[in-house]
């Protein structure tokens, strides 16, 4: 009996037209998400997956879970980065500013240098 089982089942996967595929269950509702704004997958972030599933009964919080400290350690690093990449930007505008205002105060120098020189020929070519 289950020879004859197993022939049938060999039989019907060869005649079968239709390839078996299970790509479809890993990405159910992946662009309605993308497109709500949503992460790609429904667990990287949100309630379900930040919130602790149980309590104790006295009110106590639970103990977090490795994967809750995990993204939390995560978020924390990310937000330092963004924070330090922040300043690095601030201090390089202050910088460029600077720069920018030096520049302009030499160049007005130089305008005034030229001026006052023209100024002495002039005066020397009326002296002479």
């Amino acid at each position: 009996m289950a020879a004859s089982l197993r022939t049938f089942c060999i039989a019907v996967s060869r005649r079968s037209v239709r390839p078996f595929s299970s790509s479809c269950v890993t990405l159910a509702g992946k662009k309605w998400r993308l497109e709500n704004g949503l992460a790609h997958s429904g667990s990287e972030y949100g309630p379900l997956t930040d919130l602790p599933d149980w309590s104790y009964a006295d009110g106590r919080p639970a103990p977090l879970l490795k994967g809750q400290i995990r993204r939390q350690k995560q978020r924390e690093e990310f937000a330092r980065r963004a924070v330090y990449l922040s300043a690095e930007v601030d201090e390089g505008m202050k910088r460029w500013q600077e720069k920018k205002e030096e520049e302009k105060q030499k160049e007005e120098h130089n305008e005034i240098q030229m001026f006052l020189k023209c100024r002495r020929r002039e005066s020397r070519g009326q002296e002479g």
